[in-house]
């Protein structure tokens, strides 16, 4: 079977959307090593999820997926799609036994399915950023904000952007690092699609101002991430001799400081997602 990251472009209805948020998040869980981050072969930096845990969360997740793409589709504004998402957590913790799991990828792979939908509907030009950012960005930034979630307390503390932001201007950190990232990878590793992913989020650690990542570690360990991830990509990444080595190493050491970026596991998850429906 050819891995997701090296397979070809997907023209898909409302509940293929759905589906394929969900393998794009199941595969997230599937690449190893992303430092500090939950695989199958261990936990990271996490006593509270396994990759069991985090697959069953992503099969709950997938009908709430299809209904955004559907809203989406259907036009509705950002009020249907928040009311969809609260639905959505609501059953994540139902099945994870309180365990967060995924809230920031309802977020974002959320909005990202609504603006499939939208897109495969009325055939618009231009990205599913643009058309999140065009569409919905004004009522992200005017809505609620999740106060208790640890991202939102490390955006306040520190001054950080958060998702919120990123999600109101597009995903330029998808747009940005993601997708190039992927590109780039592709050319590292043209046959093997778990490295192409270990690149792309090495690349998203390292510039991406990561809120799980102040939450766990503050201003220093965010710097300690960014540091590690850009040393591993100037010394050439996946294609460098020993780059398995490496970046277990770079896992090792986000372990011992309990650092687990987050968000970054997110935006893999999406940048999959974006790549597979634009490309």
């Amino acid at each position: 079977m050819i891995h997701p990251a090296l397979a070809p472009t997907l023209r898909v209805d409302t509940t293929t959307i759905g589906a394929l948020a969900t393998e794009c998040l199941k595969q997230e869980v599937l690449t190893y090593p992303k430092p500090g981050l939950v695989s199958h072969i261990d936990t990271g930096s996490h006593q509270d999820m396994d990759a069991d845990l985090l697959g069953r969360s992503a099969e709950v997740l997938e009908p709430f997926f299809t209904a955004l793409a559907a809203a989406g589709a259907a036009g509705h504004d950002m009020h249907r799609l928040r009311a969809i998402g609260v639905e959505a957590e609501q059953a994540m913790l139902a099945a994870t036994a309180g365990i967060n799991t995924h809230r920031g990828a309802i977020f974002g792979m959320g909005l990202l399915c609504a603006a499939a939908g939208f897109r495969e509907t009325y055939g618009v030009s231009g990205s599913l950023g643009d058309i999140v950012a065009a569409r919905w960005g004004e009522q992200i930034l005017a809505g609620p904000v999740a106060l208790h979630s640890h991202g939102a307390l490390a955006a306040r503390r520190y001054g950080a952007g958060g998702a919120r932001i990123e999600a109101a201007a597009g995903f330029p950190s998808l747009y940005g690092h993601g997708l190039p990232a992927l590109a780039a990878g592709r050319t590292l590793a043209p046959k093997d699609g778990e490295a192409v992913l270990v690149h792309v989020c090495m690349v998203l650690i390292a510039h991406v101002g990561d809120t799980n990542l102040l939450h766990r570690g503050g201003p220093e360990g965010l710097l300690f991430a960014q540091q590690k991830a850009q040393r591993f990509l100037a010394m050439g990444s996946i294609g460098q001799s020993g780059w398995l080595d490496a970046a277990r190493d770079i896992h090792d050491a986000f372990v011992a400081r309990r650092l687990s970026p987050g968000g970054c596991a997110d935006l893999l998850a999406m940048t999959l997602f974006v790549d597979r429906i634009e490309s």
